[in-house]
C-alpha cells in the first residue's frame, strides 16, 4: 500500500508571518490537496530567547486567512518542536553510539586559531579520533564521510555536493541542546514527512540533513527548494528592511484570494493568457517541476493591481461586507453614530471600481459621514488657483439652489456653466470636488453630491468660497 504523502510547513514563531513563508505554505498545501496527502504544521519553537506566543497565534491566523486551517481534513497540527526535545537528544546519542558522531572540546577561539595557523577555513576535524566522551562545554559533531552527496531536488534536479567542502557539523551544542539540523530531521522522521518543500536558502543544509536521515536508518524525503523572494533591488526580502508581513497586507485591505493568487505567480505561472485565475485552477495546474530557479521579485505595485482586479470582480454585496471592518472601526474619520450603512451601500458600486486597497475606502467616502470634509490643502490650492475657479463655483452654487437634486440635474448645471465659460466638465469639476469632498480624486462626483443633499452641499461650497476669499 502506497504511503500517504506528508508535507510539512515549519515556521519559527519569532516575528510577523513572512510573505515568503506564506508562499511556501501554499506550495505545500496545494501539493497535499493534489495528492490527497497531509499538510503538517510544525511550530519550531526551540529558540526560547526569540519565541513569543503572539507570533504563533499570528502564524495560525495568517494561515487560516489564506484558507489553510484545521477545519480541513488535510491539515494536521500545530505540532510544537519543543515537545520533542528528548527525541532529539536520543537521536544524537544513537549517532554517537554508532560512531558517526563524536565529541569535540575545541572552543570557537581554538578553531579560529587552528584555522589561522593552517591557512584553511573552518573546523579541521581535530577531535575526530581523540575518543572524547560527553562533557561540559563539549559539542557533538557529525563525522562527514568522504566522497560526495547527491540531493535529488524536484525543482533543481540533481545537485551534487563535495563532502570535502562540508566540515563536521554540530549536532549538540556545548550545553547539550540540539541544533536546528538535527531537530529538524528527527521531527521529520517522527512525523512521517515524505516531502520537504522549502526556500532555496535551505539548500546548503540538505546534504547535511540527508546524511543524518541515512545515518538514522531512514530514506530521505523528496526535496524541493524553491526560489527566494527579492525586492526591487533584487535583494532577498528582509524583515528589517522590507514590507514582508502578511498581517500588514491584510490590515491594509489586501484580499486573501488576491494574495494567494499573486504569491503563486512568484516563481511559477498558471497556464493560459492571464495570471489572475481562481485558486481551484492553480491547485489543478501547479507542478513543482514548473517552478523557476531564479529569485522572484515581490512587486507590491503588482500585488495591489491584483487586489484591485479581485475587488472589481466581487459582487457588490460581498464588497460592502468586506469593507465593514474599515468603515466601522474606532479609528474611522467620523463618529460612529454618523456612519450610515445604507448611504454607503448607495455609493459602494462607484467606490468599488476605483479602490485598490480596502483601507482606502474610508477616505473616499468620509465626506458623506463627517460634518465637514477633510480638506487636502494642496488639492485646495491647486483647484482654486485658476482665476475662473471661484467665479464658476459661485454660478454652480446658484444652479444647485433651484435644480432637482439628482445626479443628472446636478451634472447639467455644471455642464451649462462650463459651456458659458468654454471649460470642459472634467476641468470645471475640480474646485467643486475639493469644496464638497475635500479631495481632488474620488468616485464619480454627482452621485455622492446627491447623496450628501442640497443643504450640506451648499454649506460646503460657501465655506470653500469664504476660505478662498
Amino acid at each position: 500500500m502506497a504511503q500517504t504523502p506528508r508535507y510539512r510547513f515549519a515556521p519559527s514563531p519569532t516575528g510577523y508571518f513572512h510573505v515568503g513563508g506564506a508562499r511556501t505554505a501554499l506550495y505545500n498545501w496545494i501539493l497535499a490537496l493534489q495528492n490527497n496527502g497531509v499538510f503538517v504544521l510544525r511550530i519550531e519553537d526551540t529558540d526560547d530567547s526569540r519565541n513569543n506566543p503572539q507570533w504563533t497565534k499570528g502564524i495560525l491566523e495568517a494561515l487560516a486567512w489564506l484558507g489553510i486551517d484545521s477545519s480541513d481534513s488535510h491539515f494536521e497540527g500545530p505540532i510544537f518542536q519543543s515537545a520533542n526535545a528528548a527525541l532529539h537528544v536520543a537521536a544524537a546519542e544513537k549517532l554517537f553510539a554508532q560512531g558517526v558522531a563524536y565529541y569535540c572540546d575545541l572552543s570557537t577561539e581554538d578553531i579560529q586559531k587552528r584555522a589561522k595557523d593552517s591557512g584553511k577555513q573552518g573546523y579541521d576535524g581535530h577531535s575526530r579520533d581523540r575518543g572524547l566522551g560527553p562533557g561540559k562545554g563539549r559539542v557533538l559533531r557529525f563525522r562527514v564521510p568522504p566522497g560526495s552527496t547527491i540531493v535529488q531536488d524536484e525543482v533543481r534536479g540533481s545537485v551534487e555536493f563535495d563532502n570535502s567542502t562540508i566540515e563536521d557539523f554540530v549536532l549538540l551544542r556545548g550545553n547539550g541542546s540540539p541544533v536546528f539540523l538535527l531537530a529538524n530531521v528527527v521531527d521529520d522522521i517522527t512525523q512521517g514527512i515524505t516531502h520537504v518543500v522549502r526556500a532555496e536558502e535551505h539548500l546548503p543544509n540538505a546534504p547535511k540533513q540527508q546524511m543524518i536521515w541515512q545515518a538514522l536508518g531512514h530514506q530521505p524525503p523528496s526535496w524541493a527548494h524553491v526560489p527566494v523572494l527579492v525586492n526591487e533591488q533584487r535583494k532577498k526580502l528582509s524583515k528589517r528592511r522590507d514590507k514582508v508581513a502578511v498581517e500588514q497586507y491584510r490590515e491594509e485591505g489586501i484580499l486573501a484570494a488576491a494574495m494567494k493568487n499573486y504569491l503563486m505567480t512568484l516563481g511559477w505561472a498558471p497556464t493560459g493568457d492571464t495570471e489572475i485565475v481562481p485558486f481551484e485552477k492553480i491547485t489543478a495546474d501547479f507542478k513543482l517541476g514548473s517552478v523557476n530557479h531564479s529569485p522572484a521579485f515581490f512587486d507590491i505595485v503588482k500585488l495591489q493591481s491584483f487586489n484591485a482586479d479581485y475587488i472589481r470582480a466581487m459582487p457588490v454585496g460581498e464588497f460592502i461586507r468586506a469593507c465593514e471592518p474599515w468603515l466601522t472601526r474606532e479609528k474611522a474619520p467620523w463618529q460612529a453614530h454618523d456612519y450610515d450603512a445604507k448611504v454607503f451601500a448607495e455609493i459602494a458600486p462607484l467606490v468599488q471600481t476605483r479602490v485598490q486597497l480596502l483601507q482606502d475606502v474610508p477616505s473616499m467616502v468620509d465626506f458623506l459621514f463627517c460634518d465637514l470634509p477633510i480638506i487636502d490643502a494642496d488639492a485646495f490650492t491647486k483647484a482654486f488657483a485658476p482665476e475662473w475657479a471661484s467665479l464658476t463655483l459661485i454660478e454652480i452654487r446658484e444652479g444647485f439652489t433651484t435644480c432637482e437634486f439628482t445626479p443628472d440635474a446636478l451634472k447639467a448645471v455644471v455642464e451649462a456653466v462650463g459651456e458659458k465659460h468654454s471649460l470642459k466638465l472634467g476641468k470645471l469639476q475640480a474646485p467643486l470636488r475639493v469644496a464638497v469632498t475635500g479631495r481632488s480624486v474620488g468616485p464619480p462626483l454627482f452621485e455622492p453630491i446627491a447623496l450628501l443633499g442640497r443643504d450640506a452641499t451648499l454649506r460646503r461650497i460657501d465655506i470653500a468660497l469664504a476660505k478662498k476669499v
